[in-house]
């Protein structure tokens, strides 16, 4: 028997099937799990080295080239890209699909282990990895302001809200912008320095060897020890002004002597503005293979809990 005969002879049930199968067929493209244009996010992981004070060129030749052969060797890297700036280094590193982000992140963290020996021992802080991708627009940004308290003490705060903030499932990283951490400058005079045969380079080794938290030893008798506890940081600038540095003629050369010393940010040549007032910006990345509107909304959720 023909297999058309049947649907030839039941025109009303050919047509009521064909519209039953094309409605099945409509409910079903909608309820497909595969979109038309799926977004795959590759595994990806940022490498942060920095060294204050270095120009670009440094940058590339003494921290990233080290770090690029190192991290070249490890299994699944199929894109390396690397930037450096002043007194930064930011390398992005792209891996295959198949490998988990969480076993590249250990692979790096071996890779910037081997490169240690080769990057410069005046580094302030070994290099840092982030499970974010920097080609990604800020998933969030926070912003941070106070008519009372000055940039340095809001930094402290921001710092204390960022790590609570990194915490939270699906933030990869939070960037400051405008954050001026509590330093204290010494301004020298170059000109009286050279009167007095001292060097900017002379200075800065005088004000590092006064200035270290090193253990001091015990006092032992017959009954008791006593462990000495005195510590050798200063904190203000009157502690620094009055830091000697040399002898000239047997008499003391004296910080406050050649320069001046006060109290201010790491940096001043950066800054954040928040309507027209100076304050501090928190951006939050989403870590790679979390959803953002999943993330955004623990965020909100603890926010309250950060403000007080």
């Amino acid at each position: 028997m023909n297999v058309a005969e049947a649907f030839i002879r039941r025109p009303t049930a050919t047509i009521l099937v064909a519209l039953g199968v094309l409605m099945i067929g409509v409910a079903a493209y909608f309820a497909l799990p595969v979109a038309p244009l799926p977004q795959v996010e590759f595994p990806t992981i940022a490498v942060d080295g920095s060294l204050p004070g270095a120009s670009a060129e440094t940058m590339a030749t003494s921290v990233a080239a080290p770090l690029e052969r190192s991290l070249s060797s490890i299994p699944g890297l199929v894109d390396m890209t690397s930037s450096s700036g002043l007194g930064r280094t930011q390398i992005a590193l792209v891996f295959d699909l198949t490998k988990p982000i969480d076993s590249a992140a250990q692979d790096v963290q071996t890779a910037i282990n081997a490169a240690q020996g080769k990057l410069p021992k005046s580094m302030p802080n070994p290099p840092s990895y982030e499970k974010v991708n920097p080609a990604d627009v800020t998933m969030m940004s926070l912003a941070l302001t106070s008519d009372t308290m000055p940039l340095t003490d809001l930094s402290r705060l921001a710092d204390d809200i960022a790590k609570q903030l990194s915490r939270l499932p699906g933030v990869g990283l939070v960037d400051f912008h405008g954050d001026q951490p509590p330093a204290i400058r010494i301004q020298l005079d170059p000109d009286r320095a050279a009167a007095l045969g001292l060097t900017l380079a002379d200075v800065r080794t005088m004000v590092a060897r006064q200035t270290v938290n090193a253990p001091k030893g015990t006092l032992s008798g017959n009954a008791q020890t006593v462990v000495l506890n005195a510590t050798d940081q200063l904190t203000d600038p009157i502690g620094y002004r009055s830091m000697t540095i040399a002898y000239r003629n047997g008499a003391p050369i004296r910080v406050g002597d050649i320069g001046n010393v006060v109290a201010a940010g790491e940096d001043t040549r950066i800054g954040g503005w928040i309507n027209g007032k100076p304050g501090i910006i928190l951006d939050i990345h989403k870590q790679i293979g979390h959803n953002v509107v999943q993330t955004i909304a623990g965020i909100r959720q603890q926010l309250p809990a950060i403000k007080a």
